[in-house]
């Protein structure tokens, strides 16, 4: 029979229709991937290329030397920005109906790897610990802005999920105003702290630890789980163990830990999955909320596996034709030595 469950942290049904369900294992693709390709000479995140960027915002020495990159990260503006930084935010009104104000913002590409297609499940917890390092040095820089009212990291992997270049990459957008989304996310947790002096984020990890059917992998900083309400196949969440609001707080030995764990889920649906396409995004608290205990920041990791039809788009809600519990135990199954 089909259910319906609910994601208390935005109040949002989802169907869970398991009368057309799919095996985990139906979601794996065929993929043949090119042997490792170091240099493209066309790119414009390869090493020798970087004039074709905008000059550096922020870069970290290389782990891995490859065709002679004195860098391992670099961050630099987007060359298509959605926002930037020039402009004012005071707000125009006309008539009624009509508001807005100027675009501004920052929007930055991080370039992960000097590689041309060494991808995250790809590389090492070394490698890796230095994107979240880069992620965290550019969102404690950004924060600064006092314009800024909430910053977002995430990547998109594969046509799919919304990337151009093949380059590995990921982004990070902050902006001058709290989109209604997450506005929703922010009230409805204020609300159940107020009501139980408890952050709903925390109770959730805890009962998902409790409950243990879908749950991924657990370590002394982290869970990784695919959550009761899931809005899609292989939905996966990586919350820490510690409360922490902001991801900004995140700490060194955090970080190392929350890289292995990203790594080896990356790595797992890349094996039992074939290479899908997917998002992440860092959930975080509002730069003016950081030190309020309502909210606790997460990865949402969303592989593009189904499309949404005229259902979800119609009623907002989702269907998931997989059962979060018979996903999350194919991933405890998948080998990645």
């Amino acid at each position: 029979m089909p259910e319906i469950r609910q994601d208390i942290t935005t109040k949002e049904w989802v169907i869970i229709a398991t009368e057309r369900s799919k095996r985990p294992h139906d979601f794996k693709k065929k993929v043949e991937r090119d042997g490792e390709q170091r240099l493209d000479p066309a790119c414009p995140f390869c090493p020798g290329n970087e004039a074709m960027t905008a000059g550096d915002l922020y870069r970290r020495p290389h782990v891995l030397n490859v065709n002679g990159a004195d860098w391992g990260v670099r961050v630099v503006p987007n060359k298509f920005p959605a926002l930037i930084p020039q402009g004012s935010l005071e707000r125009q009104v006309e008539g009624v109906s009509f508001h807005r104000l100027d675009g501004v913002g920052q929007h930055e590409v991080v370039i992960e790897t000097p590689h041309h297609n060494r991808f995250m499940f790809d590389m090492d917890d070394v490698e890796v610990c230095s994107i979240i390092h880069t992620y965290r040095e550019r969102y404690n820089q950004l924060k600064q802005d006092k314009r800024f009212k909430v910053i977002l990291i995430f990547k998109n992997h594969g046509k799919a999920a919304g990337t151009s270049l093949e380059h590995p990459h990921s982004q990070i957008i902050a902006a001058p105003v709290l989109p209604a989304h997450i506005r929703n996310k922010y009230e409805i947790a204020t609300a159940y702290f107020d009501d139980n002096e408890r952050c709903i984020y925390c109770d959730v990890v805890q009962d998902e630890i409790n409950a243990g059917t879908r749950i991924i992998l657990q370590t002394n900083f982290f869970v990784a789980f695919h959550p009761f309400a899931s809005q899609a196949p292989f939905e996966t969440w990586i919350a820490p163990l510690r409360h922490r609001s902001s991801f900004g707080a995140i700490s060194d030995d955090e970080i190392e830990d929350f890289s292995s764990v990203l790594r080896v889920v990356l790595k797992k649906l890349h094996i039992g999955l074939g290479n899908p396409d997917f998002n992440y995004v860092i959930h975080t608290a509002p730069l003016t909320d950081e030190n309020k205990r309502y909210y606790l920041w997460h990865m949402q990791i969303l592989p593009r596996l189904t499309t949404p039809a005229g259902f979800e788009l119609g009623t907002g809600m989702s269907i998931n034709t997989t059962l979060p519990e018979e996903t999350a135990a194919f991933m405890r199954t998948v080998d990645i030595s």
